[in-house]
C-alpha cells in the first residue's frame, strides 16, 4: 500500500504549482512560465490519482466503521468490496506515474550518424542505418530533414545529419545512442570473407531557444562554398555556414539547405541540440551512478548493438534481446527492439520507485 502522506503532498504540491503559476512575476518569466505549464500538464494526472487514492482510504476507513451498525452493514461490506478491488490497480498506475520522466522524452530530436572502422564498408552501413532510421520514422508518421551530408564515394555516408520531426520521437529514438557493429560480406570484399565495421549514432533532442539561451557574442560564424552534389546554387555560391561557440568550442555546420540564411538556421538548431545534450549530461552525472546506467542513456562510444549478417539476427547487448537482421535494417523490426528497451527502461526505474 501506498503512503497516504506521500499522496496528500503530491496533490498539496500540485495546488501550489497553479497558484505559483498565477504569479505576476512568474508568468513575466517567459522560461520559468514555459517550464512551469509543462511541469502542470504533466503532473495533473498524476495529482488527480493522488486525489482519488487518498478519498479511496477515507472512504474504506468510513466503510470499516459503519460494520458495526448491523443496518449499514450489508451496504459496508460491498462498499468495502469495491474500493479493495479499485486500490490495487490504482496503486500500479500510480506506481508508474511516479516514474521519473525524462524531460527530452516529448522533444523532437537531430541525429548523427558517422562511420566508424571499417573503412568503406562503414561508411556503407552508416547509410544503412539512415535508411533504417528513415523507414522507421515513415512508418510512424514522423517527418525527416538532412541537415548535413557527407557523401562516400563507394556508397553511404561518411556522416549525416538530420531532424526528425513528430510525436514524441526522443521517447523512443533515444535508444539509437551508442556504437552499432556490423557483420558481414562488405560490397567491397571480392574473397568472400566476412568483415566487422562500426558507425555511431548519436541521437540529440532539439532545444528550443528559451532552453538554450546562445549569445551572439559567443558565435563565431563562417560561410564557403558547399562541396560535393546539390541542387541550383549549392556549389556555385558561400552558401555552406560553419558555426563555433566559442566558450564550449562546439563546432557545427550545414551546407545542404538552398540558402546561406537556412544554413544558418540548421547550424544553430544543431548547436541548440549538442548544448542541452551536454546540459543533460551534465545533470546525470550530478544524479549519481545510478542514473546514468538507466537503459537508453548510453554514451556514444558504448557498443549497444550487433547486426549479424550471416546468423540473420541482431542483437542488442544492453538487455540481450534478439532480432532478424533484415527486418531490422528494413525498419519493419526496429520497433520490436525499441519496444522491449522501453519496458527494461520502465522495469529499471519501477524498482527504484517500490
Amino acid at each position: 500500500m501506498l503512503e497516504r502522506e506521500k499522496m496528500e503532498k503530491i496533490v498539496v504540491a500540485y495546488d501550489e504549482l497553479q497558484e505559483k503559476m498565477s504569479d505576476p512575476a512568474v508568468i513575466a518569466d517567459q522560461r520559468e512560465y514555459a517550464r512551469l505549464t509543462k511541469e502542470y500538464a504533466h503532473q495533473g494526472p498524476l495529482a488527480a490519482a493522488a486525489k482519488h487514492y487518498v478519498q479511496d482510504l477515507d472512504d474504506l476507513a468510513e466503510a470499516k466503521e459503519m460494520l458495526a451498525d448491523p443496518e449499514m452493514k450489508e451496504f459496508a461490506q460491498e462498499e468495502i468490496s469495491r474500493i479493495e478491488g479499485e486500490l490495487p490497480p490504482l496503486e500500479e498506475d500510480i506506481k508508474y506515474m511516479l516514474i521519473p520522466a525524462d524531460p527530452a522524452d516529448d522533444k523532437d530530436i537531430i541525429v548523427e550518424i558517422r562511420a566508424g572502422a571499417g573503412g568503406d564498408e562503414a561508411a556503407i552501413f552508416a547509410g544503412d542505418l539512415y535508411k533504417m532510421y528513415v523507414r522507421f520514422a515513415e512508418s510512424r508518421g514522423w517527418k525527416i530533414e538532412t541537415l548535413d551530408a557527407s557523401p562516400s564515394e563507394m556508397g553511404g555516408y561518411k556522416e549525416v545529419q538530420f531532424k526528425v520531426k513528430g510525436d514524441k520521437v526522443y521517447s523512443e529514438m533515444k535508444f539509437e545512442s551508442g556504437v552499432h557493429r556490423v557483420q558481414r560480406v562488405p560490397k567491397t570484399e571480392s574473397q568472400g570473407r566476412i568483415h566487422t565495421s562500426t558507425a555511431t549514432v548519436a541521437v540529440l533532442p532539439e532545444a528550443d531557444e528559451v532552453e538554450i539561451d546562445i549569445k551572439p557574442e559567443d558565435l563565431r560564424i563562417d560561410v564557403y562554398r558547399a562541396g560535393g552534389p546539390g541542387g541550383q546554387c549549392v556549389n556555385t555560391t558561400d552558401s555552406a555556414v560553419r558555426i563555433t561557440h566559442l566558450p564550449s568550442g562546439l563546432v557545427v555546420q550545414s551546407q545542404d539547405q538552398k540558402s546561406q540564411l537556412q544554413n544558418k538556421i540548421a547550424a544553430m538548431a544543431v548547436l541548440r541540440a549538442r548544448l542541452y545534450d551536454k546540459m543533460l549530461a551534465e545533470q546525470q552525472a550530478a544524479e549519481g551512478a545510478e542514473r546514468r546506467a538507466q537503459i537508453g542513456t548510453g554514451d556514444r562510444s558504448e557498443k549497444i548493438r550487433t547486426y549479424n549478417a550471416p546468423q540473420d539476427r541482431v542483437t542488442d547487448h544492453r538487455i540481450g534481446f534478439n532480432s532478424t537482421y533484415n527486418s531490422v535494417l528494413l525498419g519493419s523490426g526496429l520497433e520490436e527492439v525499441i519496444t522491449a528497451l522501453q519496458a527494461a527502461e520502465r522495469a529499471k526505474k519501477l524498482e527504484q520507485v517500490v
